[in-house]
């Protein structure tokens, strides 16, 4: 892993837009090239159309005094006026973790889109951050000191408290007075990476999801789902010696899991000697 690519991807100096954006030129491997100088004008052209559509909201919010009013009309210019809304996929395409395509399309996936939206509300004055409401990652925007919104970044609906009660209702306590913790920059890059890596794997396109591999495990290098993950692509691309260490770790790390289980037949099956690899 670049060193200096991994020191930009956890700077707390650059924005999460701008890491997105470093993390998908050297995922779909930009080089110089006109393909490169097609996707930086792309880009370039996303940030006008980012700059046109934040200026729009603060427009529609100017003149109103209740932030708790200001927050909802926001919230209708977002989903509405600017085809925001969405509901969630089984399956999200490859084109929906670009930053470029995906808001230029109106296709985003949650992680790319959680980080447009809190880009535009924090753009409009107000303080919004993503949290984590059992089973679903959720963006909160604070009204004032007394009152925040917690809704969905891809279909735009706001949780009440009867739901968030539904959410909550393994935990102790009124969940009114539930205060959730912003995640962290770590996590939702992990959470994006994670998503684009089975993406990349359900269309095939092993090599881009194995950078995405070794980016999670640069990040976190003990995790052994992320390095059975590296194995069962190092497999796909012929490489069976160099994953056979990985499938190993994973065995010894989670034996009970079900597919390690498998992976220990396997593994005590077969010979390295074979020419399973070119």
């Amino acid at each position: 892993m670049n060193t200096l690519l991994l020191s930009e991807v956890q700077s707390e100096e650059k924005d999460l837009l701008q890491t997105l954006i470093l993390l998908e030129e050297h995922i779909f491997q930009v080089n110089q090239s006109p393909q490169q100088i097609n996707t930086i004008e792309s880009s370039l052209e996303t940030l006008d159309t980012l700059e046109i559509i934040i200026e729009q909201c603060q427009a529609v919010i100017a003149e109103i005094e209740s932030p708790l009013e200001q927050a909802e009309i926001l919230l209708n210019e977002l989903f509405y006026q600017h085809l925001f809304i969405d509901n969630h996929k089984t399956n999200w395409p490859i084109s929906s973790f670009k930053v470029a395509p995906s808001l230029n399309q109106r296709l985003m996936s949650p992680a790319v889109k959680a980080v447009f939206v809190c880009e535009i509300i924090n753009a409009c004055g107000f303080c919004s951050d993503l949290v984590f409401v059992p089973n679903k990652i959720m963006v909160q925007l604070c009204c004032d000191e007394q009152y925040a919104i917690i809704f969905d970044a891809v279909t735009g609906e706001s949780l009440d408290w009867h739901g968030l009660d539904l959410r909550l209702d393994e935990l102790d306590g009124d969940p009114s007075q539930h205060e959730f913790t912003s995640m962290s920059r770590e996590v939702i890059l992990v959470e994006y990476l994670s998503s684009l890596k089975n993406a990349l794997v359900r269309e095939k396109e092993f090599e881009k999801a194995l950078l995405c591999v070794d980016l999670l495990l640069s990040l976190n290098p003990n995790d052994p789902l992320q390095r059975r993950d590296r194995g069962f692509l190092l497999h796909q691309l012929d490489c069976f010696k160099v994953a056979v260490d990985d499938y190993r770790y994973f065995v010894e790390k989670c034996p009970k899991d079900p597919a390690a289980q498998l992976l220990k037949i396997q593994l005590d099956n077969i010979t390295l000697s074979d020419p399973t690899f070119h």
